[in-house]
This record gives structure tokens, C-alpha cells and sequence, in this order.
């Protein structure tokens, strides 16, 4: 009998693993997407100009960025559980912070910087841990996880516009703060689980590979682009899909925000889910070249037709296009780096928020100089799934002249 339950006790629930990972992605979510729908309160509430406003994206980014630097060591110095349950913890207090700073400082912006600062940090931390702690756990179709868990960034998104569109409709946009410590709930309850769930190590003691290493790699460079060409590629079109929207639909510039990147967050989570569920019979890298050329496809249709409609389409189909890149793009490394470790991981994530911080400024500051012409800074936008398909190209014939199973012995 004694044995029996020792036994039991030694069965690890890796589901609740899963599970606080999928919820952590849609905290991720709410960070990155529920601020952006207050811009234009903040401007009416607190007569902040739009100059400013601009800046609080880009804290968002570059404070992901630095916590992507250090996120590596510090999670093998003090441990994944203890770092992923700060990111929550960060995330909470940072939107709860959100809906009082404002108020009681002296400056409002500087109180929603603070606030914006915090949960970036969380934010940032959920993106380096998440991967690998999923990585980590004995699953048989590890593409598959990891397509499905960031479809719940998706997922997550929608749910964000979704919830937010319906809570300002019924009690008005001047109660954002009500919803903003509602959504502060979600990061503080999933503590419970990551502080209950199992958590295995990416690698053993001594068996990762050093960053000096790693970074002497050729191809791990090489995944380096795939993932800047990713993130630019998503991103670019998550920031400006929305004028498109206004354009094609003559809606309301309210409603084109809303409505524009919510369709194209639902189509990249379609793609996610769909990879995650039938994985194990596709060719990762036949599915990421298809959906690279897909995507350059619609970021031409997007930038050259001459019907506001098409441009539409060309927008919501980028989101099938561009919703296995970014998981594609960590599975691949994953594949061809098995010992690359939390260093790893936090490289791409680095790479990925950067292409994600420059591509969508590039966009901007092209269109801005030929008159405002936003086609035209999509058209070079198209760059970046370009360069992703070339990369992908590059990658299988390396693999194929070299006929080995790692990078690290290329």
C-alpha cells in the first residue's frame, strides 16, 4: 500500500503546467493590448498629447527588450518558478497600478509609464520562460504545444477587444479602471498555478550550451533573422491593420481599431491551432516557407491594390500567413539547437521584440515621408517575409549538405 502511493506521488501533472502557461500567453495579451485601446482616453481624461502617448509603446517594447537580456541568467540563477511567478505578480501590479497612479501623482503620464514599466517586465519574462518551461515537459509533439500555446496570445488579444468593446458599450469608457483591475485578476490568480504546477529544467547542470558558444554558431545567426523577419512581419501588420479596416469599411475610426486587429488576431490564432493540432503530419519547414511567401502575397496585395476591399482581405489573410512564424520559428531552434537552453530562447525572444519595435516605427516613418501614403510603407514592409523565405531557403540547404541533426556541429 505504502508503495502504491509512492508511486502516485511521483505522477506529475504537466496538463497544469500547460495550463498556466496558456493563461500566462493571454496575460501577455492583456499587457500588449488592452493600453492601446485607452490612447484616446488618456488624451481626453488627462490631456495627454498624442506625442506622448506614442511613447508608451515604445517603453512597452524596449523594456521587454532589456528584460530579454538579462531574463536568461536570471532564471538559471534563481530558477524558472521563482521568475515566472515575479512576471505575474509584475503583470498584476502593473495594471492595478494603471487605474490608481494616474490619479494620485502629480503627472499622469508619468503615472502610467510606471504602470507600463512594471507589467512590461512581466510581460518580458513571460515571453523568455514560457517556451522552454513548455519545451521542458516530457510531451510527445512538442511542435504542436508550442503552436497551440501561442495561439492563446491570439486568443487572448480577441479576447481583450472583445471584452473591452462590450464593457465600454454597457458602462461607458470613462469606467475603464473597473476593467483594468477585472483583467489584473487574471496574472494574480494564475500565481496559484505556477506556484502548484511542475517545472523541469530545459537542460541538465553542465549540458547547455555556453552563450559564447552559441553565439559562435553560423546558423543560430540564421534563426536569429527568421525570428527578427517574424516578429517585424507580425507586427507590422498588428499596428497598421486597422487604418485599413477604416479605408475598406468607411466605419468609424473606433470601430476600424477595434475591429481590424481583432480579425486579424482570430486568423492568426486559427492558424496556431490548426498547426498544433495536425503538426505531427506537416513538415515545419515546408509550412513556414509556404506561409512566408503567403504572407510577402498579402502585404503586396495589401499595398498595391487599388480597391480598399482587397487591401482588407490582404490584412486578415497576413494573420494566417503570419500566426506559425513566430512558434515556427522557436520549434525550429529548438530543433536544431537542442542544447542551446534558456539562452537561447531569450536570443529569439530579443530578436523577435526587435523586429517587432522596428519594423512598425520603418512603416511609419516611410509613409510619413511620401505625403502619408501608408501602402507605400507597407510595400517595403514586404521586406522582412521576404528575407524570412530567403532565410528558410538558405536553412534547408544547409541542413540538407551537411546531413546532420544540430546546429552545433555545423
Amino acid at each position: 500500500m505504502h508503495k502504491k502511493g509512492s508511486i502516485m506521488t511521483k505522477q506529475k501533472n504537466y496538463k497544469k503546467t500547460l495550463i498556466a502557461c496558456y493563461i500566462g500567453f493571454v496575460v501577455q495579451a492583456i499587457t500588449a493590448n488592452f493600453t492601446p485601446l485607452l490612447f484616446l482616453t488618456f488624451r481626453s481624461t488627462y490631456g495627454i498629447t498624442l506625442d506622448k502617448i506614442a511613447i508608451i509603446p515604445l517603453v512597452f517594447y524596449m523594456t521587454q527588450l532589456l528584460v530579454d537580456l538579462v531574463a536568461a541568467k536570471l532564471a538559471d540563477k534563481i530558477g524558472y518558478r521563482a521568475c515566472v511567478i515575479g512576471s505575474q505578480a509584475l503583470s498584476s501590479i502593473g495594471l492595478i497600478l494603471m487605474a490608481i497612479l494616474p490619479d494620485i501623482l502629480p503627472s499622469a503620464f508619468v503615472g502610467i509609464l510606471i504602470s507600463v514599466v512594471l507589467y512590461a517586465i512581466g510581460s518580458g519574462l513571460e515571453e523568455v520562460l514560457l517556451s522552454p518551461i513548455v519545451e521542458a515537459c516530457p510531451f510527445e509533439n512538442k511542435e504542436g504545444a508550442m503552436s497551440l500555446l501561442h495561439s492563446f496570445y491570439c486568443w487572448g488579444a480577441v479576447g481583450v477587444i472583445l471584452l473591452s468593446t462590450l464593457f465600454f458599450a454597457v458602462f461607458e469608457t470613462e469606467n475603464w479602471k473597473i476593467l483594468t483591475v477585472i483583467f489584473a485578476l487574471v496574472p494574480f490568480l494564475n500565481i496559484f498555478n505556477f506556484v502548484t504546477c511542475p517545472i523541469e529544467k530545459l537542460n541538465e547542470d553542465g549540458k547547455s550550451m555556453t552563450v559564447r558558444n552559441l553565439l559562435k554558431t553560423p546558423i543560430f545567426w540564421l534563426m536569429i533573422l527568421l525570428m527578427i523577419c517574424s516578429g517585424a512581419s507580425e507586427a507590422t501588420m498588428t499596428q497598421w491593420t486597422s487604418a485599413f479596416t477604416e479605408d475598406a469599411l468607411g466605419v468609424s475610426k473606433t470601430i476600424g481599431d477595434l475591429a481590424g486587429p481583432c480579425m486579424f488576431a482570430m486568423f492568426m490564432g486559427i492558424t496556431r491551432m490548426l498547426h498544433g493540432k495536425f503538426s505531427e503530419k506537416l513538415d515545419l519547414g515546408k509550412v513556414m516557407l509556404i506561409c512566408g511567401i503567403m504572407c510577402s502575397g498579402c502585404y503586396l496585395v495589401a499595398s498595391l491594390s487599388p480597391l480598399p476591399i482587397l487591401g482588407l482581405i490582404g490584412c486578415a489573410l497576413c494573420g494566417l500567413a503570419v500566426g506559425i512564424m513566430w512558434p515556427g520559428s522557436i520549434s525550429i531552434s529548438s530543433q536544431n539547437c537542442p542544447r542551446g537552453g534558456t539562452a537561447m530562447f531569450a536570443f529569439l525572444a530579443l530578436a523577435g521584440d526587435l523586429g517587432a519595435a522596428v519594423s512598425p516605427t520603418m512603416v511609419g516613418a516611410i509613409s510619413e515621408k511620401v505625403g502619408g501614403n501608408l501602402k507605400i510603407g507597407l510595400l517595403v514592409g514586404t521586406v522582412f517575409p521576404i528575407i524570412l523565405v530567403i532565410g528558410l531557403i538558405v536553412l534547408r540547404r544547409v541542413r540538407k549538405n551537411n546531413k546532420t541533426d544540430s546546429i552545433e556541429q555545423i
